[in-house]
C-alpha cells in the first residue's frame, strides 16, 4: 500500500496548499492586477508560517502583509521607501518571478540626466 500512502501524502499537501491560498485570498485589494495580486501572495505565503500571530496577538500578520504591501508597490508602483526597508523586503522576495515589471526613473535620475544636458550646452 505504498502507493495509497504516497497517493494521500500528496493529497494531503495540496490540500494544505489550497488552505493557504483560500486563507491568502481575503488580503488581496480590489485594486490588484492578478499579476500583482500573484506576487504578492507569493510573498505572503513563502513568509505566512514565520509570521503567524501568535496567541496572545502580536500583529505579526499585519506587519507580513505591511511588508507585501512596500514590496509591491516598489515593484509596481515605484514606490521609494527607507533603504533598510527595501533592502529586507527584496532579501524576503528572493527568487520570487514577476515577469515584464514597469521601468520608473527617479528624480535623482532626471536630474542626473538635466544636470548632464545643461553641462553639455
Amino acid at each position: 500500500m505504498v502507493g495509497g500512502e504516497a497517493a494521500a501524502a500528496v493529497e494531503e499537501l495540496v490540500s494544505g496548499v489550497r488552505q493557504a491560498a483560500d486563507f491568502a485570498e481575503q488580503f488581496r485589494s480590489y485594486s490588484e492586477s492578478e499579476k500583482q495580486w500573484k506576487a504578492r501572495m507569493e510573498f505572503i505565503l513563502r513568509h505566512l508560517p514565520d509570521y503567524r500571530d501568535p496567541p496572545d496577538g502580536g500583529g505579526r500578520l499585519d506587519q507580513l502583509l505591511s511588508l507585501s504591501m512596500v514590496w509591491a508597490n516598489h515593484l509596481f508602483l515605484g514606490c521609494s521607501y527607507n533603504k533598510d526597508l527595501l533592502d529586507k523586503v527584496m532579501e524576503m522576495a528572493d527568487g520570487i518571478e514577476v515577469e515584464d515589471l514597469p521601468q520608473f526613473t527617479t528624480r535623482s535620475e532626471l536630474m542626473k540626466k538635466v544636470n548632464w544636458i545643461s553641462k553639455c550646452m
